[in-house]
């Protein structure tokens, strides 16, 4: 616990009205969070002002408040003044709980596509180990063996400094963390100092948020620069960057921590060639320092050797020889939801997939061409609320490469899913090859039932854009929905 002097003496350019020897027993911006001793910080959003909430935090214990307007509480409550409640919080919150990654070895995994898989990688082959792993991204927050739900990517300032600090406490040695662009944005890991960052692609995704793609990559390659950066406490710095990506050398350009490449067809100081890739497995030599391992993996696709590569790249940067790398691989099995098999013995192959971008559905659908003996059935939606230029893209590419589509609902969030499906159905009639059919079904579970319905021996069928998640947003409240229990139902009704 810190004094609220303590915690006053940490932000700059500050103002404390009231008693500064009050204990502090934890900070939130939640005012549903306040508990006896909080601070409670009122963060002014585009929706939401925490000022509004002072009174209710304050009936809930708060001890002291940090505001930028001028307020009215209790004398026993304190207060600091400043400016910007949000640049205060990325002072005052990781000084809080004592610079919890400063504790840890923290790899930090950047990029539009790859990230679950690629955290979930280098977490196993740390492991195998003997470390204990931490695991922060899209899926959960994973501590070890124990398991907790996660509401973004990369969480915000104060949830994030929480999560590290009990991390620390339970003798976490290494933290993977997917970070996104958002969190690069909005100075999330604000008090992270990372020791390896990872760069695995860059395709169009957010621009709602960034509005432009310059922006986008500005946000990603934060990363690299914090990574980059002289005075930090710990030492061995690394980057490893995607050169096979387009974008791989404008990341480099911000780098100048000891780097990593890799890529394949002889680029990249790590390689993967002679790759065989089938429905449920992959094999490929990967080249290091001149010498060349084979690899053998129970995942495929091409974009999960990229992925394997970036994992391989951040462990090398870790101190792990490369045959305990290979030999770790070798037992790594998919992530939930990320082409994920639903296998209830029929004679064709089911895909759940998180695919949600244009470049992430293209992947699977390649791979999907690679190990199809028939025909590619394709189902996806796009999310409302979001980038909606990418909606007839990605309507265009599932028509480039199925045989037969069915556009459907993802979480259309506020937005109408009748208006978002007709924006996806303007790229699919783009797209449209001799021989394809497509079909509109906006309700999720129909279009799901009816392609696994018309499936035949030999087919693959896609169902991308939600992967691992249990829940649908619809307008008015959140349901539960899996794809992969869907699928499951549809299967056994056969």
């Amino acid at each position: 616990m810190k004094t609220v002097n303590e915690v006053y003496n940490s932000i700059t350019n500050a103002t404390l009205t009231g008693n500064g020897d009050i204990q502090i027993t934890g900070i939130t911006a939640d005012s549903r969070e306040v508990k006896k001793g909080s601070l409670f910080i009122c963060l002014v959003g585009a929706h939401v002002n925490g000022h509004n909430y002072i009174d209710k935090a304050v009936q809930a214990g708060a001890a002291a408040v940090l505001v930028s307007e001028d307020v009215k509480v209790p004398t026993e409550v304190a207060v600091i003044r400043v400016n910007d409640t949000r640049k205060a919080m990325q002072e005052c919150v990781p000084y809080f709980y004592e610079y919890p990654a400063n504790k840890m070895r923290m790899i930090g995994v950047t990029g539009t596509n790859g990230k679950t898989t690629t955290t979930h990688i280098i977490g196993h082959i740390l492991r195998k180990q003997g470390y204990k792993v931490g695991i922060i991204g899209t899926v959960h927050v994973l501590i070890g063996d124990k398991t907790y739900p996660i509401h973004n990517t990369t969480p915000d300032v104060v949830d994030l400094q929480h999560i590290l600090a009990q991390m620390v406490e339970e003798g976490v040695t290494h933290c993977v963390m997917e970070v996104s662009s958002h969190a690069l944005a909005l100075g999330r890991t604000a008090g992270v100092e990372y020791d390896t960052a990872v760069f695995t692609n860059l395709t169009q995704d957010h621009l709602d948020f960034h509005h432009t793609f310059e922006n986008y990559l500005a946000a990603k390659c934060k990363l690299f620069e914090q990574v980059s950066a002289t005075n930090q406490h710990k030492g061995k710095k690394g980057a490893v960057i995607n050169i096979d990506d387009p974008y791989g050398k404008r990341v480099m350009e911000k780098n100048s921590a000891p780097l990593i490449t890799y890529g394949t067809e002889g680029r990249g100081s790590l390689e993967a060639s002679h790759l065989t890739i089938t429905a449920k497995t992959s094999a490929y030599d990967i080249v290091w320092d001149g010498i060349t391992y084979h690899n053998h993996m129970r995942i495929t696709g091409l974009f999960n050797v990229y992925n394997t590569l970036a994992a391989v790249g951040a462990c090398l940067n870790e101190g792990i020889g490369m045959d305990a790398i290979i030999q770790a691989l070798s037992d790594f099995t998919a992530v939930p939801g990320r082409f994920e098999l639903i296998e209830e013995g029929q004679p064709f192959a089911v895909v759940v997939d998180y695919a949600h971008t244009p470049d992430g559905l293209e992947n699977i659908l390649q791979t999907a061409k690679k190990i199809v003996e028939h025909r590619i059935l394709v189902v996806f939606g796009c999310g409302g609320d979001r980038d909606a230029t990418k909606r007839p893209i990605m309507g265009r590419i599932a028509a480039q490469y199925g045989d037969v589509v069915f556009v459907t609902s993802d979480n259309p969030r506020t937005e109408d899913p009748v208006q978002i499906v007709k924006d996806v159905e303007v790229g699919v009639k783009e797209g449209l090859r001799d021989g394809v059919r497509y079909e509109v079904i906006v309700d999720r579970a129909e279009a799901i039932h009816k392609a696994i319905a018309q499936a035949q021996a030999g087919d693959v069928v896609i169902i991308a854009g939600k992967g691992h998640e249990d829940y649908q947003i619809l307008k008015d409240k959140t349901i539960h929905f899996d794809d992969r229990e869907v699928a499951r139902d549809a299967l056994k009704e056969r």
